[in-house]
C-alpha cells in the first residue's frame, strides 16, 4: 500500500453554527491522507504517474473557503472532489479540526474524521 499524507494544512475560515463565527472566523487545521498505487511514478519519476500533492492542497484550501455551518460538510466536499478529479485515488481520509472551538471550556481543538474509498478502475 502508498500512501501521501498531507498534516497539518492551515486555513483562517468562518465556519460554525453561531453569527459570530460566520463574522470573526476561526482557525482550522485540515490533515489528509490518500492510498493510491505509486509503483508507476516510483519508476517513471513523472508527475502525471501519481496523485499531485500540489493539486490535494488546492482541494482543502478551496473548499475550506466555502462557508459551512458543520465540518462534516467541509470533509465531505473534499472527499467528493477527491474523488471526482484524481482517478489514481482509491481511498481518502480526512480530519477537519476548529481550534479553540467556542464550547465554553478549555478545548484545544475539535475534529471530525471522514474516510471514503473510491471504485477502482
Amino acid at each position: 500500500m502508498h500512501y501521501i499524507e498531507l498534516e497539518n494544512i492551515r486555513c483562517f475560515t468562518n465556519h460554525g453554527c453561531l453569527v459570530e463565527e460566520e463574522k470573526i472566523g476561526s482557525e482550522y487545521r485540515v490533515d489528509l491522507k490518500v492510498q493510491a498505487d505509486l509503483s508507476k511514478s516510483a519508476e517513471t519519476d513523472q508527475l502525471k504517474d501519481t496523485v499531485d500533492y500540489v493539486h490535494l492542497n488546492a482541494i482543502v484550501k478551496e473548499e475550506m473557503t466555502t462557508r459551512s455551518k458543520l465540518l462534516e460538510q467541509v470533509a465531505n466536499r473534499i472527499l467528493n472532489r477527491i474523488g471526482k478529479e484524481l482517478p489514481l485515488v482509491n481511498h481518502a481520509e480526512v480530519s477537519v479540526a476548529k481550534i479553540n472551538p467556542p464550547i465554553g471550556g478549555d478545548v484545544a481543538s475539535v475534529k471530525i474524521i471522514m474516510d471514503r474509498k473510491y471504485a477502482s478502475l
